[in-house]
């Protein structure tokens, strides 16, 4: 199955999308900004970098655009830095910080800015790659650590499940940001700019070619 087709057929399944004013002003602010004067709010230049390379591996160009095509990078750095409370600011850059050592380390590369693609791919790969009884654990240990946090309590996480965290928040909020951009929500999903009946009990296949709505 191609990703259009996957798309069109996803529902909101992630537990991220609501349509709240400051989500949909963040969609928008991300409207028609250049990538090329792309200055981040919350990460790092070179951190805004490394994003924009890994929201184009978890989506990468096909026959829709990549992920960095729709800004989706500009939409997770905009998320952070506006959304996000200080514990989910603080952790995000926790994990990603482990995560950067990691492709570091195993590419012998010396610093962040120097990481290509192809030394964060395997990284990637490797922090989404465990069974659901593994990922069921380090849940637990991720809840366990953010609960000790809001208590005040000095702890830390295993690296391995600190990568863990970063790589599938990442990847959520990349499929979350791609599908509230403006082309997916008008040239992929289901689109009706101004709605009309509604129809509770009609076939997805003829209401909209089963595609799921945008937002």
């Amino acid at each position: 199955m191609n990703r259009r087709k996957a798309l069109k057929n996803m529902g909101l399944s992630l537990g991220y999308v609501v349509a709240t004013p400051t989500l949909i002003s963040i969609v928008q602010s991300c409207k028609g900004e250049p990538a090329v004067v792309w200055t981040p709010d919350f990460f790092s230049k070179e951190e805004g970098s490394t994003i924009t390379k890994l929201v184009d591996l978890i989506l990468p160009k096909t026959d829709t655009p990549s992920a960095s095509e729709v800004q989706v990078d500009l939409f997770i750095d905009k998320f952070a830095n506006e959304v996000m409370e200080k514990e989910q600011q603080d952790f995000v850059k926790m994990s990603m910080g482990k995560f950067i050592d990691k492709a570091i380390q195993d590419s012998g590369k010396e610093k962040i800015e120097d990481l290509t693609a192809d030394d964060l791919e395997p990284v990637l790969a490797s922090a989404l790659k465990y069974s659901k009884d593994d990922q069921t654990k380090m849940f637990e240990s991720i809840n366990s650590y953010t609960e000790a946090i809001a208590n005040g309590e000095q702890v830390e996480l295993d690296d391995e499940t600190s990568r863990f965290a970063f790589a599938n928040n990442l990847r959520g909020m990349t499929i979350w940001g791609y599908k509230a951009s403006e082309y997916v929500g008008e040239e992929v999903l289901a689109y009706l700019p101004v709605p009309g009946e509604y129809i509770a009990c009609g076939d997805v296949q003829e209401l909209t070619g089963g595609k799921a709505w945008s937002l």
